[in-house]
């Protein structure tokens, strides 16, 4: 007897078109997506491609060539050499002035909130609840309301011009301590925190040696914020001194924009380049910064992501 095989259905033979509308659905959905991903890219790095460029031209260059593109005589080098020798070199310490001012403070605001945020995610005492409801209410003042009164208080003390009249005020980082608090919630165990203190050690000891390095992710987000505000704090810098050897980067490059304003046509106009060069300098150390710690807050926090 012979066996009958069914013939091949229409259904078999023809591929499912499912797969192909469901992929076309993708790419549709993906591409507005796209588009503003390329925007938001232009947006960030635009600026600063027209800062190198910028960085080599001339000042005759500057008005009479086209912004996004170099020039046919770049003079990046001479005019980065002419940056640095400009007024007996007063810019390398306005740099030197910039970088202990972000990095004191960077580092003092970092401490002072994971100590913080590790109190009130840690203890429980009479107000905590109304107290950090007055550090979130501190997050939505902005700094330049608190600048003068920030100045009359200073001046007060006699700490106007002086170093810690930039240190002192950015070393309370509201945003920074509650993230801290939020990071030490769920980073530091109880039970951790619980055979510490059986084992005879004491809320110091148990803060600096074993809670501080789980909070290192989350430390070093605050430092490297912090860093950023304190380097390119302008308004601060600028009602607190008056002595030109104690100006940050911002105030020291203002001023030299201010003489080339002012200067028109004159010799002065020149240092429009000399502006543009050490706006690109003074990033730099930031890009440098950010690539050194980067690595410590991916470790930590890919750490803390599989941590039982």
């Amino acid at each position: 007897m012979t066996t009958m095989t069914p013939a091949p259905t229409v259904a078999s033979t023809v591929p499912d078109p499912r797969p192909i509308s469901h992929a076309r659905r993708r790419r549709t959905r993906s591409t507005p997506l796209t588009i503003a991903m390329l925007a938001a890219l232009a947006y960030f790095l635009l600026p600063l491609f027209w800062l190198l460029v910028a960085s080599t031209k001339s000042t005759q260059d500057l008005f009479n060539s086209f912004g996004l593109w170099f020039s046919r005589t770049p003079q990046l080098l001479a005019n980065i050499r002419a940056t640095f020798t400009q007024d007996d070199g007063v810019f390398v310490h306005w740099l030197l002035n910039t970088a202990v001012y972000a990095v004191v403070s960077a580092l003092g605001a970092a401490l002072l909130a994971a100590a913080a945020g590790y109190g009130f995610a840690k203890f429980r005492f009479r107000g905590d609840r109304a107290a950090f409801n007055l550090v979130l209410g501190a997050i939505m003042v902005p700094a330049t309301a608190l600048a003068i009164p920030t100045y009359l208080l200073f001046a007060k003390v006699g700490l106007v011009n002086t170093p810690w009249a930039i240190i002192l005020p950015s070393l309370v980082n509201p945003f920074g301590l509650y993230l801290m608090r939020v990071y030490a919630a769920d980073a530091v165990p109880d039970s951790l925190l619980e055979a510490a203190r059986i084992d005879g050690a004491g809320e110091a000891r148990i803060f600096f040696r074993i809670a501080l390095r789980l909070l290192a992710p989350g430390l070093v987000t605050v430092l490297l914020f912090t860093l950023v505000a304190t380097w390119n704090n302008y308004f601060l810098p600028l009602i607190m001194l008056n002595d030109p050897n104690l100006y940050p980067i911002t105030v020291g490059l203002s001023s030299w924009a201010a003489q080339a304003q002012n200067g028109g046509a004159g010799a002065s106009s020149d240092m429009l380049p000399l502006v543009v060069t050490g706006s690109l300098i003074s990033i730099v150390p930031l890009v440098i910064a950010f690539l050194l710690l980067q690595r410590y807050w991916q470790s930590g926090l890919a750490t803390g992501s599989v941590k039982q």
